[in-house]
């Protein structure tokens, strides 16, 4: 959602821009099941456009309830990270509250 927040684009484009990011696991076959089921739950809107090869593109941007949904994530994320963060680093002396002095 977050790359969707940024710009428009369709749906090979996002498998490209994911892998750009380091996400080459995530397969462009994947992107439109997730596609329709965020269009399906409002999150996104799709617009038909035409190409400069080939057929018409489906590009999506998010919907209102798409960035509420974005900052909502981010937020648990954050709090994820942070926890992830402190068992990770348990026992290590960093973020733990003890000195290793």
């Amino acid at each position: 959602m977050a790359v969707i927040a940024r710009e428009e684009v369709y749906g090979y484009e996002l498998s490209v821009k994911l892998a750009e990011y380091g996400l080459t696991f995530v397969s462009e076959g994947s992107i439109y099941p997730v596609l329709l089921r965020m269009q399906k739950e409002q999150l996104i809107s799709g617009i038909l456009r035409d190409s400069p090869n080939g057929p018409k593109r489906k590009y999506y941007r998010l919907t209102e309830k798409g960035h509420q949904a974005l900052e909502e994530f981010k937020e648990n994320w954050m709090d994820m990270k942070a926890a992830v963060e402190r068992i990770l680093n348990q026992g290590s002396g960093e973020d733990d509250g003890r000195r290793n002095d």
